[in-house]
C-alpha cells in the first residue's frame, strides 16, 4: 500500500537519507532545505505604472508617469449617474450581451441594463459587486462561474477579464492622448488591487484574468504586481499633509471637518521612534493590516498579518434585501429578481443613494424609491398592494409613503448597519489588544465605506480613547493611489507576515515512540514515517522582502521530465503532518525539465544523479518560485499553481 496522501510512488526524504525505490515516472526526492537567505532583487524599470482599483462597489484607474511620479493621475472623469455630476470612479457593473460578448462596463452597463425592455433584459447577462464572490468560493478553480442577475451564469475568469480588458483600454488611449510616443506592450507596470484576506488562489485567479484580458503577456509576469488594498493605503495616508486628513479624535468639526496644519504626517514622527497606523480597507470585503513606521521615510513593516472578513458596505445591502423579504415575503423577492432584474438594480441604485446619506444623529426619516415595476409585480403576484403589506408585516419602523416610497426611521436605517459596524468594531478591539500592537497611534479608515457617518462615529467612539482616528482626504482614492505609489517602488513594504503555513508532505525516518505506528510505511527493509509537514513559511512569520526558502529535489529516474510537488497549508503553525485536521492541500509545484547534455552527449542516462535547486520566495504578496538546474546552471520553469483543485 503507498500513503494515501501522496500520488502513487511520489516520495520525498531529506538528505542523508536513503532514497525509497522509484515506482513511478513522477517519483522525486527532496533534500533538506537551506538557509533562508535575502537577495536585493533588482525591478525592471517602466515609463508609466497603471493601477486598477477593482473594488467591490465601484472601480477605477490612475497612473503616473516615472520621470514625474510626485504627480498621480486619475482617470478621466465618468459620466453618468446623477445627471450633471462627473465622478472619478465607476460602479462595479459589467453587461454582456445574450451570447455572451462584451457590451459594456460602469454607468454605461448600469444605464444600458436599466433601458432594456423587461423581456429583453432577462436574456441579458449584467453583473455588478461580484468580486467578493471570488473570496467566499471555497473551492476556486478557472472553471468557476459567476450567476448574473438573471440566474445565469458565466466563467468567473471571463467576467473578470472583461472587466480588466475595460480599464486596459481606457486607460491605454488614455496614455497614448497624453504621450503618443509611449509603446504599448512594455512601457508599462500594471498594478491591481486586492482585498488582504484574499488567500493565493484568488491572487492567482486575479492575475490569470490580468493574461486573459490582455494586460501582459504570461512571459513577462513582473510587468504586473498584485497590491493588497490596506497595504496600498498605508503606504498613500503617510505621503499626505496633516491638512489633508480629518482627525475625528478633534471632536466637533465644521460642514467640512476641522483639518490639521499644513505639515507631512511623517512629521508626528520623531526619528527613531516607532509609530504604527491600522490602514481600514472598508467596502465589500473589510480588512485590517497594521504596520510600522520607524522613522519618516522608512520602508514599511507590517507588524500583524491582513486580516477581515466580509463586513463592508455589501454588509448593509444584504441586510436591506433581508429587510425586504420580511415585509413582502423571500418567494417574491425572489420571482422578481429573476423576472424583473432591471427593476430591481434600479431598486439597490435607490437604496445606495439614501444609504450614503445615513448618520449616527439623523432625525428625519429617509425614502426610498420603490419602481414602478416592483409595486405592480407585487400586487400581480399577492393580489394586493405594497402598502397592505406594510400594514400586515412585523416591520414597524418602515411605513408606506404617499409618494409611493417606502419611509424608513432614522432607526429603521440604521438597524441595517448594526451587524456589518458591530462585526468591524469586534474585529479591531480583538487586534489591538493583541501584545505585537500595542502602542498604535493612528487608526486610518479608507475606502468607500470608510465615507459613512455610521461607521465613523461608531469607529471613534470605540477607539478614539486608544489612538487618533483618521479620515483622510479623497477617502475612496486612497486605495488606487497608493496602488501606484506601489507599482513606482514595490520595495516600500520591506516585511510582511505570512497569512498561512505553507509546506510539503514529506518522508521521513521513522523514530518509535516519537512518530504514530499508523505512519509506518515499510519498504525494502527500510521504515519510513508519511506524511510529515515540512515548513516553508509559518503563519504569521515575518518574512523580508526578497526573502527565499529553497529546496533542492532529485528526479528519481532518467530522462524525467517534470517534476510535482503538493503544497500544503494550515492556518496555524502546530501541525506535524498533512492529515491533520485544518492543513490542506493548496496547490501544486510544477518543474519542467529538458534533457541534460553531459560530456558532450544528449542521453538522459549519462546525467547521473541531478539536483534542482528550487527557490520560493514568501516576502511578496504572491508566492514566487524559482529554479535551477545544479548541473548546468539553467533556470528550470517553475510554477505554483493554487487553482488545481
Amino acid at each position: 500500500m503507498y500513503p494515501r496522501t501522496l500520488s502513487p510512488g511520489l516520495f520525498l526524504h531529506p538528505l542523508g537519507l536513503e532514497r525509497p525505490p522509484s515506482i513511478h515516472n513522477r517519483t522525486f526526492c527532496a533534500f533538506r532545505p537551506q538557509r533562508n537567505e535575502v537577495r536585493t532583487r533588482r525591478h525592471a524599470t517602466f515609463s508609466v505604472v497603471v493601477a486598477i482599483d477593482f473594488g467591490t462597489t465601484s472601480s477605477g484607474y490612475a497612473f503616473s508617469f516615472a520621470s514625474d511620479p510626485e504627480a498621480i493621475h486619475m482617470m478621466r472623469k465618468w459620466e453618468g449617474g446623477d445627471p450633471g455630476v462627473a465622478h472619478q470612479k465607476t460602479p462595479t457593473c459589467l453587461l454582456l450581451t445574450p451570447e455572451g460578448a462584451f457590451h459594456s462596463f460602469g454607468y454605461t452597463a448600469r444605464d444600458s441594463f436599466h433601458d432594456l425592455d423587461p423581456e429583453e433584459a432577462r436574456e441579458w447577462l449584467y453583473f455588478e459587486k461580484f468580486k467578493m464572490k471570488i473570496h467566499s468560493a471555497s473551492d476556486l478553480t478557472m472553471k468557476t462561474e459567476l450567476e448574473a442577475v438573471n440566474g445565469k451564469k458565466v466563467q468567473a475568469l471571463e467576467v473578470f477579464a472583461h472587466a480588466l480588458r475595460f480599464f486596459k483600454q481606457q486607460a491605454v488611449q488614455e496614455l497614448k492622448d497624453q504621450c503618443p510616443a509611449l509603446p504599448e506592450r512594455d512601457a508599462i507596470r500594471w498594478v491591481i488591487t486586492v482585498p488582504a484576506i484574499w488567500k493565493q488562489p484568488a491572487k492567482q485567479f486575479m492575475r490569470e484574468a490580468a493574461y486573459l484580458a490582455g494586460l501582459v503577456p504570461p512571459e513577462s509576469p513582473e510587468q504586473l504586481l498584485i497590491a493588497l488594498e490596506p497595504e496600498a493605503a498605508s503606504i498613500y495616508c503617510r505621503k499626505l499633509r496633516l491638512n489633508q486628513l480629518m482627525d475625528l479624535s478633534e471632536g466637533p468639526r465644521g460642514p467640512h471637518g476641522r483639518r490639521a496644519p499644513d505639515l507631512p504626517i511623517d512629521s508626528s514622527f520623531r526619528q527613531g521612534e516607532t509609530a504604527t497606523s491600522c490602514p481600514t480597507a472598508a467596502g465589500g470585503p473589510w480588512a485590517l493590516t497594521v504596520h510600522q513606521i520607524e522613522q519618516p521615510q522608512s520602508p514599511l513593516k507590517e507588524l500583524h498579518k491582513g486580516c477581515g472578513g466580509p463586513y463592508g458596505a455589501v454588509g448593509v445591502d444584504l441586510a436591506f434585501e433581508r429587510l425586504l423579504c420580511q415585509i413582502f415575503g423571500a418567494d417574491f423577492l425572489s420571482a422578481f429578481k429573476a423576472k424583473r432584474p432591471a427593476a430591481w438594480v434600479d431598486l439597490t441604485i435607490a437604496f445606495e443613494a439614501r444609504k450614503r446619506t445615513a448618520a449616527p444623529h439623523r432625525s428625519s426619516p429617509l425614502n426610498v424609491s420603490l419602481p414602478f415595476s416592483f409595486i405592480d409585480f407585487y400586487r400581480k403576484h399577492r393580489g394586493h398592494n405594497v402598502e397592505t403589506a406594510l400594514k400586515r408585516s412585523s416591520v414597524n419602523l418602515v411605513k408606506w409613503s404617499s409618494q409611493g416610497m417606502l419611509r424608513m426611521s432614522p432607526e429603521a436605517m440604521n438597524e441595517l448597519f448594526q451587524p456589518t459596524i458591530s462585526q468591524i468594531v469586534q474585529h479591531i478591539a480583538e487586534l489591538l489588544g493583541r501584545p505585537e500592537v500595542q502602542g498604535v497611534k493612528f487608526l486610518f479608515l479608507v475606502g468607500g465605506f470608510a465615507e459613512s457617518a455610521v461607521l465613523q462615529q461608531a469607529v471613534q467612539s470605540s477607539f478614539g480613547g486608544l489612538c487618533r482616528v483618521i479620515v483622510p482626504q479623497d477617502v475612496g482614492l486612497t486605495i488606487l493611489k497608493g496602488a501606484v505609489l506601489f507599482g513606482l517602488d514595490p520595495t516600500i513594504v520591506r516585511v510582511r507576515r505570512s497569512p498561512l503555513t505553507y509546506g510539503v508532505g514529506v518522508l521521513n525516518k521513522f523514530v518509535e515512540g516519537k512518530h504514530p505506528k499508523e505512519k509506518l510505511l515499510v519498504k525494502e527493509g527500510k521504515h519510513w514515517c508519511t506524511d510529515v509537514l515540512e515548513k516553508f513559511v509559518s503563519v504569521d512569520q515575518s518574512v523580508a522582502l526578497g526573502e527565499v526558502v529553497r529546496r533542492s529535489y532529485c528526479p528519481a529516474r532518467s530522462g524525467q521530465r517534470k517534476i510535482i510537488i503538493n503544497v500544503y497549508c494550515c492556518a496555524t503553525d502546530d501541525a506535524v503532518y498533512i492529515t491533520d485536521p485544518g492543513v490542506r492541500k493548496c496547490g501544486t509545484i510544477s518543474l519542467d525539465l529538458d534533457d541534460v547534455d553531459v560530456g558532450g552527449s544528449h542521453s538522459p542516462k549519462r546525467a547521473g544523479r541531478r539536483e534542482i535547486r528550487a527557490s520560493m520566495q514568501f516576502g511578496d504578496t504572491e508566492i514566487k518560485v524559482t529554479a535551477l538546474d545544479v548541473q548546468t546552471a539553467k533556470s528550470v520553469k517553475a510554477s505554483i499553481d493554487f487553482l488545481s483543485n
